[in-house]
């Protein structure tokens, strides 16, 4: 499928919504899917599979994203726009501002989603809290230590950073 201008949201968003439905009636997976384009076609899809693979990290969009970085070769993806059925969760933001795509288009809300129990408000409520006192407490430990990985990486920065 390419596409130019305006049919390109309905179409791709459709496609999207198309693969989240035969996701659910199939039982592989959950409600969401997410697509990648580029140029006006569609260069990798993703649905939830957190349902069927015994995996979190599953989300739609992280599966398009892991698909679309290996089609394109690359750990960004620059001049993609991703349509996604849902209002990415904090995890697949943390993933988008990691791939860089010019754009993300979703469908529901995460309020949509909260109705049908994919409540991510807890989320949201945790990162005002310093790491120590959420629910799950983050604890640093051996810092100076560690910060010996760091050392190592920052020769080798420069170049990881300029071939993005």
């Amino acid at each position: 499928m390419h596409l130019t201008g305006d049919e390109m949201h309905p179409a791709f968003m459709a496609r999207a919504i198309e693969l989240a439905v035969e996701a659910v009636s199939s039982s592989t997976g959950g409600p969401f899917a997410a697509l990648v384009v580029k140029n006006g076609r569609i260069i990798a899809e993703g649905t939830n599979l957190v349902p069927t693979s015994t995996d979190p990290t599953a989300h739609a969009e992280m599966i398009a994203i892991r698909n679309a970085c290996s089609v394109l070769g690359s750990r960004e993806l620059a001049d993609c726009d991703i349509y996604t059925t849902c209002e990415p969760c904090l995890m697949c933001q943390g993933a988008l501002f990691w791939a860089k795509p010019r754009r993300v288009f979703y469908g529901c809300t995460r309020s949509d989603a909260a109705e049908a129990g994919f409540d991510d408000a807890p989320m949201y409520q945790a990162l005002k809290l310093s790491p120590i006192s959420r629910d799950i407490p983050l604890v640093c430990v051996m810092r100076s230590q560690a910060q010996v990985v760091f050392d190592i990486w920052q020769p080798q920065a420069k170049a990881f950073y300029r071939h993005s």
